[in-house]
């Protein structure tokens, strides 16, 4: 018997980003989705399966409706018969009401009442009240997926149930609290089962200590979920009321049919792509198919750059140039930019977009380099360079006793140093991955030894590596434990790195770190890049752009003349496809088999340390052999030294450049 097309939550959501949407989800061998990734693994580095662990805990005494995936009619008839009981706490409670289905985290039934909660691993302080916009009632736009999924579910319970009083709360980390005992985090671990499905559990019961000092806090909604449905919040599901619109979505999913919606903002971060291979091999692209329609372009029109091209370009500026029907760049007018000048040296952002749109438009691939800023500033730098990159986790619940969900962990850094007389090499690297212990201070230890044998320059890209060592200045601040070396370890993150905005100790350190992704944003412009700054676009861009770094990095150097610390075995790193340079770390192999980065975050830095995220919470909270941890740790070794390397490689390109300019 085929399984009927209800409605999820999860579908839902999707539906609200875009009412098209429903048509193409669910079908990979039709319209591939490039954010179709292992939930799971999303949800473990995120700290979802251990948050929603630990909140079943927090109801003793309630029953898991287990059912195999897709099971409706099981799961459903496991729920109703819990249901018989006047008072009973159910997990993962089935719920059907005409064409919707949805899985309730924690279904709390208590004579008339019904109470829905929903689990999000989102941090919350209790007592704040976020959930609204400043200026106007409407749900604020942090919030609202998370806010628009619980009031979806008090909806559907609510007509299930209509004979039932029924209330919706949001149960979330409290970053406030802080954890009451150590190991509290290794209690949920992750095994395999024998048909290859991942899950969670708890490994050993929680005490009574850790029940009642709790780390999450239930947080009431109604206000909110009442405001959506009275249409207060008309932003989401605009002209028709919150039922009438969720009714429509069932429908046409149930029906398998297309709801054509405009052109807009938010087709930029469509997943429904095909690339070229995928429609050579018969799939269909969903993007495409929804702008023939609503603007009928022809195949010609797509090879067009778009305003969706245009580096960090404001949401409200792209709507309006849409409604305009003004999408491709050779539309823009220069007027469409304000040209602001910049407060440093090198380019202002505004000026950095245009000479983006300039370059696109005329199709202009040749990179552009600020010879006499940039110059200048790398006159100020002092050998030997040395450039570190560090991967980070923030686990929602705490390794140790006293410690806050969220709370920031630098388990690993990579260390190049490059010398006056430009020898290379991987000077030092460091990896903790030991299961519940805290890094920071041992991290910051290491990283003091790498750094403090003389006063050059240092170097990190972006602002990730400066957060992270304010993050640690302030725990070493709030440790209440011994430790001999505390003064020691502050004062060498202020020599390192500057103080945050709205911080009570302001600083900048003598050899504050050099950002080189500034130095990208103020100098350098490669159209390569196709907008994006992160390292991961930049170094494959510099590389097909240097004629200096293809002949130094297609030969075997790497690991013999220059020192590795994971490359013992000699690699080039510039291989060629065709006449372009791959990209150096699709050279090595994926930590997970596929990509995955993008669903975590749509911020460059977070996508470049999301797959090193994922690699640590396995090392963390899943049990494997040997040979598997070993597989993941080297792993992780070999991506953050590229990341080092990388940052030394922009470097050798610009010197390179620089030169060619003053010949």
């Amino acid at each position: 018997m085929k399984n009927p097309r209800y409605l999820t939550k999860s579908r839902f959501k999707l539906a609200c980003e875009c009412p098209t949407k429903l048509f193409y989800t669910g079908k990979p061998d039709i319209y591939p989705d490039k954010k179709s990734v292992d939930p799971f693994l999303t949800a473990l580095a995120k700290g979802g399966f251990q948050v929603g662990e630990l909140a079943k805990c927090y109801f003793p005494g309630g029953i898991e409706v287990k059912a195999a995936r897709g099971d409706y009619d099981d799961a459903l008839r496991q729920t109703n018969e819990l249901l018989g009981n006047d008072d009973v706490t159910i997990f993962e409670a089935a719920v059907a009401h005409a064409g919707f289905f949805i899985r309730v985290d924690v279904l709390i039934k208590s004579g008339r009442r019904l109470e829905v909660i929903e689990v999000k691993s989102k941090s919350f302080a209790e007592g704040e009240k976020p959930f609204f916009g400043k200026r106007d009632a409407s749900v604020d736009s942090t919030w609202k997926p998370y806010l628009y999924d619980v009031a979806f579910q008090k909806f559907v319970v609510q007509n299930a149930f209509p004979g039932y009083e029924v209330s919706a709360s949001l149960m979330l980390a409290d970053k406030t609290a802080k954890c009451p005992t150590d190991g509290l985090n290794q209690k949920f671990r992750v095994v395999t089962s024998d048909d290859g499905q991942k899950f969670a559990f708890v490994a050993t019961p929680l005490t009574a200590e850790e029940i009642s000092s709790r780390i999450l806090c239930k947080v009431p909604v109604d206000d909110a979920c009442e405001r959506i449905f009275s249409g207060t919040d008309e932003k989401t599901l605009p002209e028709k009321s919150f039922a009438d619109r969720a009714r429509e979505f069932a429908d046409f999913y149930q029906r398998d049919e297309r709801i054509g919606v405009p052109v807009s903002g938010t087709c930029k971060s469509c997943e429904f792509r095909a690339d070229r291979d995928e429609e050579s091999a018969g799939k269909r692209n969903g993007f495409k198919e929804c702008w023939t329609a609503g603007l009928a372009w022809t195949d010609e029109d797509f090879l067009s750059p778009t305003i969706f091209d245009i580096w960090s370009h404001n949401h409200h500026h792209r709507n309006r140039l849409i409604s305009e029907n003004r999408i491709k760049l050779s539309e823009f007018r220069a007027e469409d930019i304000t040209i602001n000048t910049s407060e440093k040296t090198g380019m202002s952002a505004s000026e950095r977009q245009w000479m983006q749109i300039e370059k696109l438009v005329s199709n202009d691939a040749s990179y552009f380099l600020d010879h006499a800023n940039l110059r200048a500033e790398m006159s100020t730098w002092k050998f030997p360079l040395h450039f570190i990159d560090f991967e980070t986790a923030t686990p929602a619940i705490p390794f140790n006793k006293g410690r806050r969900p969220y709370e920031e962990i630098a388990f690993q850094f990579s260390h190049h140093v490059l010398r006056s007389d430009g020898t290379i090499e991987h000077a030092g690297q460091y990896l903790n991955d030991t299961i519940g212990e805290f890094p920071n201070f041992a991290f910051l230890r290491a990283l003091r030894d790498e750094l403090d044998g003389d006063d050059g320059t240092i170097f990190r890209y972006a602002a990730h590596e400066n957060t992270y060592l304010n993050a640690i200045h302030r725990q070493l601040n709030e440790f209440t434990g011994d430790l001999a070396d505390r003064e020691e370890l502050c004062a060498f993150i202020r020599k390192i790195s500057k103080s945050k905005k709205d911080s009570v100790e302001p600083w900048e350190g003598e050899r504050n770190m050099v950002d080189m992704r500034d130095m990208v944003l103020r100098f350098y412009f490669d159209p390569r890049t196709n907008g994006s700054n992160s390292i991961k676009q930049v170094l494959p861009a510099i590389l097909n752009s240097s004629q200096y770094l293809k002949a130094k990095y297609s030969k075997p150097v790497y690991g013999t003349e220059i020192r590795s610390l994971n490359f013992p075995e000699g690699r080039a790193w510039v291989e060629f496809d065709g006449e372009t340079v791959k990209d150096p770390y699709a050279l090595l192999p994926k930590m997970f088999g596929s990509e995955m980065i993008d669903r975590l975050s749509d911020e460059d830095e977070l996508k470049d340390g999301g797959a090193a995220m994922m690699a640590y919470a396995r090392l963390q909270f899943e049990d494997m052999s040997d040979i598997e941890r070993a597989e993941i740790r080297n792993a992780l070794l070999r991506y953050c030294e590229l990341d080092t390397f990388a940052m030394v490689m922009i470097y050798e390109g610009w010197r390179e450049m620089l030169k060619e300019g003053s010949a």
